[in-house]
């Protein structure tokens, strides 16, 4: 199989899909790649690094889509790339379709395979190729959320750990899973007084155990969402919902009870937000204000430390992208796992969460393989 490998072309998005590194494993197993001319820029890595794994180099995307079976990349298409997908071709990147019905609607008229890294399942329950970037931007909103907290960004002016006689910000984590675990790791060790706010009894007894009570855990309900969110100067999004539209916990009325200059980092922008007020963001223009709440919704946070992020993202997809090129529809049929992960085959939605979102009929992975 011939694997193609384009440049990011993202707003501010210099990760890459393949490293030198995982070229060689494809090309090991005995596959081209192709990657375009460039694409490595982000992460410091130049064309001679891919040819010296093994990569030819092209000069185009357009050479990329054309010659390629099998498209790697990091974040969802771009009109001008699913312009370029066809029929027969696997796509294997973050995609986010169900806040995106524009895409969806490219994805479909393409007929392409594309397989999804955030619905991408394990054995323990886990979104294991989403994890990574889940860590990555967990860890980044604190950083984010501390720079816009300066008087000069917008914000209230408090440093996020206090120093000896003044306390430190109060910072509300709105999820306890990979992104919140992260933010509230970071904050707590500067210093900050922390709460994650849950509706799993079960994780937020895990919390407690990881934090030994230097963070508070609270049952999320309207009350103690309101509360929480009322307190804090910082406020993290991190709600997830696999493959669907993130829910709206955060209301506009309720921003008129936080305080003034405070700050809110919506890590689930990609899957729509969870504020009500939130859209999506670039890194040329992070930030914009409502109603005194200043609001950070950058859509492909990771995309900010690329050389961390392309590292981890391939550590986490290189084995299953590997099974695509080895056995392409073969893989996605014999792998539950991987079914989970297909989003759109030939025209049909194959996510029920996405279907859900966006009104399409949801066709069940194993008969739309079957059908192929």
């Amino acid at each position: 199989m011939r694997v193609g490998c384009p440049k990011e072309i993202k707003n501010h998005e210099y990760r890459v899909g393949l490293t030198p590194g995982a070229v060689r494993e494809y090309v090991a197993h005995g596959h081209d790649v192709l990657v375009e001319t460039g694409a490595g820029t982000g992460i410091g890595v130049d064309d001679a690094a891919y040819m010296a794994a093994g990569a030819k180099i092209a000069a185009t995307a357009k050479d990329v889509f054309e010659k390629s079976d099998m498209i790697v990349k990091v974040k969802e298409p771009q009109p001008s790339e699913w312009a370029q997908l066809r029929d027969g071709q696997l796509l294997y990147t973050y995609l986010h379709l169900a806040p995106d019905p524009e895409q969806t609607k490219g994805l479909i008229g393409s007929g392409v395979t594309a397989i999804a890294y955030e619905t991408v399942t394990d054995d323990r329950g886990g979104l294991p190729l989403l994890a990574p970037m889940s860590e990555v931007a967990g860890r980044l909103a604190i950083q984010a959320g501390a720079t816009a907290l300066q008087k000069a960004n917008g914000g209230r002016g408090i440093l996020l750990g206090g120093v000896p006689g003044v306390n430190p910000a109060k910072v509300a984590v709105i999820g306890g899973g990979v992104v919140g675990l992260n933010a509230a790791k970071m904050a707590a060790g500067l210093g900050a007084e922390v709460s994650i706010i849950d509706r799993s009894i079960t994780r937020l007894r895990e919390l407690d155990d990881i934090f030994n009570g230097r963070v508070r855990t609270v049952f999320s309900t309207i009350d103690s969402l309101e509360q929480e969110v009322f307190a804090a100067d910082l406020v993290i999004g991190a709600v997830l919902i696999p493959g669907a539209a993130a829910p709206k916990l955060v209301t506009r009325e309720m921003l008129s009870g936080m305080n003034k200059g405070a700050v809110i980092v919506d890590v689930a922008i990609d899957q729509g937000g969870c504020f009500e007020t939130s859209h999506a963001t670039t890194h040329s223009d992070p930030t914009y204000e409502v109603d005194g709440v200043v609001h950070y919704c950058v859509a492909n946070m990771p995309g900010a430390v690329p050389v961390t992020s392309t590292q981890a993202l391939n550590n986490a997809t290189l084995f299953h992208g590997l099974a695509l090129a080895d056995r392409g529809l073969r893989a996605i049929a014999e792998d539950r796992h991987l079914r989970n992960g297909l989003n759109v085959h030939k025209g049909r939605i194959t996510n029920k969460a996405v279907a859900e979102a966006l009104g399409y009929e949801m066709h069940a992975p194993e008969a739309v393989l079957a059908v192929a």
